[in-house]
C-alpha cells in the first residue's frame, strides 16, 4: 500500500490547475479541496452583505458568520462548495465574483481564515489542494509541489469557453482584461502572493492535453511514493 501524501498544485488562473487536481485525486483516491472556491464563496457574501472588504473591523465581523464545507454531489462524485448550508458551486464562477475574488483574497483577515481551515483539512494528508499559495503557506512541507503555467492566449481561450457556456453576453476582451488584473493582484499582493516555491516541479500545459498532464503528475507521485 503506497504511503498517503500532501500533493499542492499552484499557478495563475486558468492553467489548468483545478483539472488537473480533481483528476490526480480521483486516480489516486485522494480527497479534493479547491482552495480557490473558498476564497470565491467568501467574496460571494462579502457582495451580498455589502461587507466594506477595506474596512477591517467590517471584514473581521463578517468572516465569523459564514461556515464553508465541502460537499460531495452524489450523482456526479464531484466535491461542491457550501456556503452556510447553501450549495454555491455555480453561483461563484460568475464573472461578478470574478473580477473581485483577488481583491477580497488579498486581505491579510481572509487568508488568515481561508488558511486556517485548509490546514485542518488537509492535516490528516491524502489530500491535493490547488490554489496561488498552497505549496508556499497553506502546505509548505507537502511532499510535492506543483507549479501549473501556459501560454497567456491559451489561458485566455480557456477562460473564455468556460465562461461563454454560463454567459453568451461575455466577450473575450472582457475575460483577458480580468485574467490580467487577477495575475497582477495575485502577484504583488503583500499578503502570501503568487510566486513559485523554491522546490516546485513547473509543469507547462500549453501543448498538453488533460490525460498527459495527468500522466505527469501521476509520475511524479510515483517516484516519492515507491
Amino acid at each position: 500500500m503506497m504511503k498517503k501524501i500532501t500533493i499542492a498544485i499552484d499557478g495563475y488562473s486558468s492553467c489548468g490547475k483545478s483539472t488537473l487536481a480533481k483528476q490526480l485525486a480521483k486516480e489516486l483516491n485522494y480527497v479534493y479541496i479547491d482552495s480557490g472556491a473558498m476564497y470565491r464563496t467568501i467574496t460571494l457574501f462579502f457582495l451580498r452583505n455589502h461587507i466594506d472588504w477595506t474596512d477591517t473591523k467590517e471584514v473581521v465581523a463578517a468572516l465569523e458568520n459564514i461556515s464553508l464545507e465541502f460537499n460531495t454531489n452524489i450523482a456526479t462524485g464531484d466535491s461542491e462548495m457550501y456556503l452556510n448550508g447553501e450549495n454555491v458551486e455555480f453561483v461563484i464562477r460568475d464573472l461578478v465574483v470574478a473580477e473581485k475574488v483577488s481583491e477580497v483574497a488579498a486581505v491579510k483577515e481572509v487568508r488568515a481564515f481561508a488558511v486556517k481551515q485548509q490546514q485542518m483539512m488537509g492535516a490528516k494528508k491524502g489530500i491535493v489542494m490547488d490554489g496561488r499559495d498552497i505549496g508556499t503557506t497553506v502546505f509548505p512541507n507537502a511532499e510535492l509541489k506543483i507549479f501549473m503555467t501556459a501560454d497567456n492566449a491559451v489561458r485566455v481561450e480557456r477562460r473564455f469557453k468556460e465562461m461563454y457556456a454560463r454567459n453568451p453576453n461575455v466577450t473575450i476582451d472582457e475575460v483577458k482584461h480580468n485574467l490580467e488584473l487577477r495575475d497582477y493582484i495575485d502577484s504583488h499582493r503583500e499578503v502570501s502572493p503568487l510566486i513559485r516555491a523554491d522546490d516546485a516541479i513547473l509543469i507547462d500545459n500549453t501543448n498538453l492535453s488533460p490525460e498527459e498532464q495527468l500522466q505527469k503528475a501521476q509520475d511524479l507521485v510515483m517516484k516519492l511514493c515507491r
